[in-house]
């Protein structure tokens, strides 16, 4: 029997106490698994199949997280036996200075060798609460963000349903001219000090917040996409094509990266007392994020100026062109994994708050005065507010006029076809080279198997069945039928093909995977 102050083990509880534990820890666990699988039909449902892996990135964190909270409970008790130096336990201290009292059974025998545990069975205790409120403070922070960018994109839905109006069309129409400063774009924009390389950083610097992403700025982008990548302009719906790339994004922003572990583990570090951090540490990811808003700002303002310095005179509106020197080292994705570290880094900072006033008081040596707790949470609390309504948009708008569009151009239901018709394609020309060698020379060639079946896009175009195709990127390529002995007859023009799709801008990435799923079973245009 365990003696009084002792805790109980195993072999003096219960076993009914035991086993109702462990059942409502898998009933909990069972209700999550099930919530997840409701969540996939849900997106199924509501044709967001592109964010189901996003889903499945944050149940693989939170499992990575648990993983590693598990490997603390285990190596509990060999963490606290490692001693070190006693003047090494004394340095960069959280609080600037040492209780000795209620030492543990290890730390009494490395305080015996004249040395101090490495880490107490009591600190790796509070290091797996710091993991779950991390884990919890992540997840929800994302979601709170990307939902609240994409309740203030609901606007752009009318935007798009303007552009089928005649009064659009009337303002775009290519025999109208006027100069480019008349348009309202160009008035927009094309102002003294944006043309001044000094003063146009300011002033793209507030113009993130006043007016971010106005009805101009969208149609001009839009109109400036679509003439870059089409033939001509369309009923190509611009708005679900930037909603289905933020949600490939999102399953980006969830993740965790190596690069971001380790600027977590110097956020740690440098939460020593002697660093006052508290001071400085929670100003970093909100002056990351005004950088990366200004940036994207700068950018529509410099494709302004650029239109209007290849022609004065426009036909119809300004034409913006998509070009990735725009963007830092030409790469649009950068900005991207910015804003991953911005929020992670965020959403640690506020775990962290809500931890050591958990575990340690809300008036701990961790934050000592007010002024502490006001900068934690007033910029915890601002830096989701303004990536989630500012930055967001603002990114999910301006990234697509890179050099190359992205696979997300094509609705779910199109990539699914191409994926099963590739798929069925690598067979008939598996089964090809397995019949030929056995069949005779005067054997009738028509009755050879098909090894170039073709997918029609439209009246002209059909996918190459040599070009890689998965769930991120399309080849295709312009088959001129003229060339053709069996042309068949040409179909009219109907209303979601891609007749004056230009695939000479589609983004060379795509060519770099190639596994394609071949159990997609349903097929429709756009």
């Amino acid at each position: 029997m365990a003696g009084e102050g002792e805790a109980k083990t195993l072999e003096e509880t219960p076993t009914w106490a035991v086993a109702t534990v462990c059942f409502f820890l898998i009933l909990i666990s069972i209700f999550i698994e099930h919530l997840l699988h409701l969540l996939v039909k849900y997106f199924n449902k509501k044709r967001r199949k592109y964010l189901i892996p996003a889903l499945y990135k944050i149940k693989t964190e939170l499992m990575l997280l648990g993983f590693i909270s598990l490997l603390l409970t285990v190596l509990e008790k060999p963490v606290a036996n490692i001693c070190i130096p006693k003047s090494a336990s004394e340095t960069f201290l959280p609080c600037g200075g040492v209780d000795s009292s209620d030492w543990s059974e290890e730390e009494a025998k490395c305080a015996e060798q004249g040395k101090a545990s490495l880490l107490s069975r009591e600190g790796m205790r509070q290091l797996q609460y710091l993991i779950f409120v991390l884990a919890s403070f992540h997840c929800l922070s994302s979601i709170f963000t990307f939902g609240l960018g994409m309740a203030k994109m609901r606007r752009w839905e009318s935007w798009e349903a303007e552009t089928r109006t005649l009064d659009y069309q009337f303002s775009t129409d290519p025999r109208r001219f006027q100069l480019s400063h008349q348009t309202p774009f160009g008035k927009r924009h094309l102002r003294y000090w944006n043309e001044n390389s000094v003063l146009r950083w300011p002033a793209c610097f507030f113009g993130q917040f006043y007016g971010s992403v106005s009805k101009v700025d969208y149609l001009t982008l839009r109109h400036g996409f679509i003439m870059a990548h089409f033939d001509q302009d369309n009923s190509f719906d611009f708005q679900k094509y930037i909603r289905r790339a933020l949600d490939k994004d999102f399953g980006v922003l969830v993740g965790i990266s190596f690069w971001i572990w380790m600027f977590s583990i110097c956020f740690i570090f440098f939460n020593a007392h002697k660093f006052y951090s508290y001071y400085w540490l929670p100003f970093i990811p909100l002056l990351m994020l005004l950088l990366v808003g200004t940036k994207l700002q700068a950018i529509i303002t410099l494709m302004c100026l650029d239109s209007h310095d290849k022609s004065l005179v426009v036909e119809g509106t300004i034409l913006v062109k998509p070009s990735d020197h725009f963007f830092w080292f030409g790469r649009p994705k950068l900005l991207l994994h910015l804003i991953q570290f911005i929020l992670f880094q965020n959403s640690f900072q506020l775990a962290f708050f809500t931890w050591t006033s958990y575990k340690f008081g809300f008036r701990s040596c961790f934050h000592r005065r007010t002024e502490d707790i006001v900068i934690t949470l007033v910029m915890g609390l601002l830096v989701h507010f303004l990536c989630g309504y500012v930055t967001l948009p603002l990114y999910a708008l301006v990234t697509q006029m890179g050099s190359a569009m992205r696979a997300a151009v094509f609705t779910e239901n199109v990539v699914e076809g191409l994926k099963r018709w590739r798929a069925k394609a690598r067979k008939n020309r598996k089964i090809s080279y397995s019949v030929r060698p056995s069949l005779d020379a005067s054997v009738d060639p028509s009755l050879a198997v098909d090894t170039s079946p073709s997918f029609s896009l439209g009246a002209s175009y059909s996918i190459d069945p040599n070009g890689p195709l998965d769930r991120d990127h399309v080849t295709t390529e312009v088959i001129d039928e003229a060339k053709h002995k069996d042309e068949q007859p040409r179909e009219h023009k109907r209303n979601g093909s891609f007749e004056g799709f230009n695939v000479s801008n589609v983004d060379p990435d795509m060519e770099k995977q190639s596994n394609a799923d071949p159990d997609m079973e349903k097929q429709s245009g756009l």
